[in-house]
């Protein structure tokens, strides 16, 4: 059964609050950036907010989460920074999964495709 949130409980904005703490300081931990698109970053953020309250963990929010003998799974075990975008997506792709996280590079890259 789907859980239901209310966004704009004061609950829900303090972990919003503690989710972008969280994503600032994985930015600084991996010298990695923002997506410089700002919908993309605060939808990620919303999301990982969201599964930290329904299941504890910041579960990616691109990827479905299952109950599995009582206990919550994402699909591949995708918790935030998942294995796959630290030791793939990031460095090869230069964004995860979910884009959220982006090496400078990528930035640089997207920005000028964007202003042509």
């Amino acid at each position: 059964m789907l859980q239901q949130l209310d966004m704009s409980s004061p609950e829900f904005l303090e972990e919003v609050e503690k989710t972008k703490k969280f994503t600032d300081k994985v930015n600084k931990n991996f010298d990695w950036v923002y997506h410089p698109d700002f919908d993309v970053v605060e939808g990620v953020q919303l999301g990982l907010a969201r599964h930290k309250m329904l299941y504890g963990k910041r579960f990616c929010p691109c990827f479905m989460v299952e109950e599995v003998d009582g206990k919550f799974k994402s699909v591949d075990d995708r918790v935030c920074p998942c294995k796959p975008a630290i030791e793939h997506e990031v460095p090869e792709e230069g964004k995860c999964h979910c884009g959220i996280f982006c090496t400078p590079e990528f930035v640089e890259e997207y920005n000028k495709e964007k202003n042509k």
